[in-house]
């Protein structure tokens, strides 16, 4: 009885030979190598556990650091190497990342970026919302340096942009930041093709954004976030931070 029951599914099997039976391994071909993918990904994804924080000197990327890692303040001087502390996201202490406070001097800044822009699996890049008027050229000339870079194109880590300094009364809002900023990466941009200095992996120059559109952050792999924050905190040093914005954001992209 049991081989009578086998008999038609045999027969349908033979029925498969030739073409039929090629396509079928193929799809399964497919869909082992889909499976492979992913896994390399998501393997290569969870390797990256590093958030780096850039920006110019004085943003308050070291007091940033110190008070996500320690919740504390202190009194900070400007950075001429990298620090980095584990951060622990979740009272359960199992969900950490490694943040990673690169300097923010010129000659510095982008030596450090490029050794540890691999193990990126976010960016947070700080600015000045106090000063930004003033520095938005050297804020935006950094920034593109970052966006046009091989590496960070392809892995297309998350990236916020914590408009710092929120305490004092003179702080630009992270609204007018955005759009300033994708102004001044819009010139930067024509400039810049105008002059192919970047080089992507395809051997042509890399290209920022949507050609023939105006710049704004939606166009890049990767995606873009503005928050407010202050690593001093209204209180200055007696009291806490207001980072709520950024730390939220850190548990989202752990």
């Amino acid at each position: 009885g049991m081989a009578g029951g086998l008999e038609p599914d045999l027969a349908a099997l033979r029925d498969l030979s030739g073409p039929a039976a090629l396509s079928v391994l193929l799809a399964l071909v497919a869909v082992a190598v889909t499976f492979l993918i992913w896994r390399f990904v998501q393997g290569r994804r969870s390797s990256r556990k590093a958030v780096l924080l850039l920006g110019l000197c004085d943003a308050g990327k070291t007091l940033l650091f110190a008070r996500l890692v320690s919740g504390k303040y202190r009194d900070t001087q400007t950075s001429i190497t990298d620090s980095s502390a584990t951060y622990r996201l979740s009272r359960d202490k199992s969900t950490n990342v490694t943040l990673i406070d690169l300097p923010g001097h010129e000659s510095l800044r982008l030596q450090f970026l490029e050794r540890f822009k691999a193990a990126a699996r976010a960016i947070v890049f700080v600015v000045d919302s106090v000063a930004f008027q003033r520095e938005v050229k050297d804020v935006a000339e950094f920034l593109y340096q970052v966006l046009v870079d091989g590496t960070v194109l392809r892995h297309a880590p998350a990236l916020l942009i914590a408009c710092n300094k929120q305490d004092v009364t003179m702080a630009k809002s992270a609204k007018l930041i955005q759009q300033q900023l994708e102004k001044e990466l819009n010139t930067l941009r024509v400039t810049r093709s105008a002059a192919p200095t970047t080089l992507d992996s395809s051997g042509g120059p890399a290209q920022l954004g949507k050609k023939g559109k105006d710049f704004d952050f939606s166009q890049l792999p990767m995606k873009v976030e503005f928050v407010e924050c202050s690593a001093r905190g209204s209180k200055g040093e007696e009291g806490d931070a207001d980072l709520e914005g950024l730390e939220k954001w850190l548990m989202k992209v752990a």
